[in-house]
């Protein structure tokens, strides 16, 4: 049974970061090059800028999606001119995925204009709540890092 305070917190913090994410998203959208991409298409992206080379069943495992799921990914990406497939070197019959030159400038785009403009609003809040929000980084990693390690062991079980 999860305690109640940690609940409200865990409630809060979600609704707080996807309302960020949103708020990123509706400002950053309209100017970024290229085509409209999907949120499952922009994680294999950064799969992918993360493991130049990887191949779409160790992609599949890394976004914890079905392997024809990625390969649907990958399609459209190929078509979008985002990704190119490979021929594995060492096994004929697989494929190694790495990014265009658009799709790098796009990533390297979204990053920085994204920073930007969360800078830009922290700029704007008291000191106080912007040493808040850099002393709660360690824990924040420490949560990501506790709920990975939860995963790992459910997906061990099922």
């Amino acid at each position: 049974m999860t305690d109640p305070e940690s609940a409200a917190i865990a409630e809060e913090l979600m609704a707080t970061t996807r309302a960020l994410r949103r708020v990123v998203r509706r400002q950053l959208r309209p100017q970024t090059p290229g085509p409209a991409l999907r949120g499952a298409q922009l994680e294999l992206l950064r799969v992918v800028q993360g493991e130049p080379g990887i191949g779409v069943a160790a992609a599949a495992r890394a976004l914890h999606l079905a392997g024809n799921s990625v390969s649907t990914l990958v399609n459209q990406l190929v078509d979008h001119g985002m990704l190119v497939r490979e021929t594995d070197p060492d096994d004929r019959r697989a494929i190694r995925l790495r990014l265009t030159e658009a799709a790098s400038q796009r990533l390297e785009f979204w990053r920085q204009a994204r920073d930007e403009f969360v800078a830009t609003g922290i700029d704007e809040l008291a000191d106080g709540q912007r040493r808040a929000l850099a002393q709660a980084m360690p824990a924040m990693w420490a949560l990501l890092a506790s709920l990975e390690k939860v995963e790992a062991e459910r997906a061990v079980v099922e």
